[in-house]
């Protein structure tokens, strides 16, 4: 079975090509470059937060829906240990797809954690007014959306819908947060 890399390369490929889209043309509408999509899509790099973020904005979806595979059927229960774990080893920050995969169903629970001293920077939603409802499971969490900036601490939860940039950023100790997509 191919590693999540090798399976988001061949995902990104294959909804570009769905698109009719070449390599200049995905790297126009994502400001991802041509040759870093070309590495990304022959799984010689793996992207990072932001760059996952562009390519989402770029085809209209939401990271979820870009991560998952479309043809998985749905299973109402997926183990710990069967959760897709997607990684950014350059900020520190990893993304777990708590919810079972399902195209059919509205709501995700992501599980993300970012490691001290680490800022992560989204220019654009890659679904614009997609709600979100964030919950600090440990650590603190500045989150700065438009200009407007939220210090987030365990137990809080912060509800609200992308329109613009966004930032993640932690201090001297990593934060623990689940992101529920309505």
């Amino acid at each position: 079975m191919p590693n999540l890399n090798n399976r988001l390369a061949e995902r990104i490929k294959r909804v570009r090509m769905a698109r009719s889209w070449s390599l200049q043309d995905l790297a126009e509408k994502s400001t991802v470059s041509r040759s870093t999509l070309s590495r990304i899509e022959n799984a010689e790099v793996s992207p990072t937060a932001e760059t996952l973020a562009s390519l989402s904005a770029a085809f209209q979806m939401s990271i979820s829906q870009l991560l998952a595979p479309v043809e998985t059927p749905f299973q109402p229960l997926v183990r710990r240990n069967q959760q897709s774990l997607w990684e950014d080893p350059a900020h520190g920050f990893t993304r777990r797809m708590v919810s079972p995969p399902s195209g059919g169903l509205s709501a995700e629970v992501v599980a993300c954690a970012l490691s001290p001293d680490q800022r992560i920077t989204y220019e654009a939603p890659s679904v614009a007014g997609h709600e979100h409802h964030l919950v600090m499971l440990s650590g603190v969490l500045a989150v700065t959306l438009g200009d407007e900036v939220h210090v987030l601490e365990a137990g809080d939860c912060l509800r609200y819908q992308l329109h613009g940039a966004s930032r993640f950023q932690t201090g001297d100790q990593p934060a623990s947060y689940l992101i529920v997509l309505v």
